[in-house]
């Protein structure tokens, strides 16, 4: 088996690959339990954006801290990585920001996802697992 490496990410290269995939799961808290949502998103400006519809669970997360994760995993070679943010989602107001977000991030379902929400990293935490060569550091 070819040797791989488990090794932490910088916030920079973290927030990279974030933004190299476009589903992602938010992770918030909904009538005292936690609950975890499928969404698309995209990372503009090192934060995480994101849309949901008023009827949404989501919408009772506003002005909470709430956690959000991406990942890629190639099964093949059993290599990849996850990334999770974690900080306030708050709800864009401002017209011209919602209108540009609105025009780069489309709705994969089909309701009316007139809220855009955003998601400032207070902390950021990335992790790999690469293939590596025999007798490279962390190597196992």
């Amino acid at each position: 088996m070819t040797p791989r490496r488990f090794q932490e990410l910088s916030r920079e290269e973290s927030l990279r690959r974030l933004g190299s995939v476009r589903v992602g799961r938010i992770v918030f808290s909904h009538q005292a339990l936690p609950a975890i949502r499928p969404v698309n998103h995209l990372v503009d400006d090192g934060q995480v954006i994101i849309r949901s519809h008023a009827g949404a669970a989501l919408m009772s997360a506003l002005d909470t801290v709430v956690a959000y994760e991406a990942d890629f995993v190639a099964e093949g070679d059993r290599i990849g990585w996850s990334v999770i943010v974690t900080g306030v989602a708050r709800r864009l107001k401002v017209p011209e920001a919602i209108a540009r977000y609105e025009r780069l991030l489309q709705p994969w379902v089909p309701d009316e996802m007139a809220h855009v929400i955003r998601i400032q990293p207070e902390l950021v935490t990335g992790f790999s697992l690469e293939e590596c060569e025999q007798g490279e550091p962390g190597a196992a």
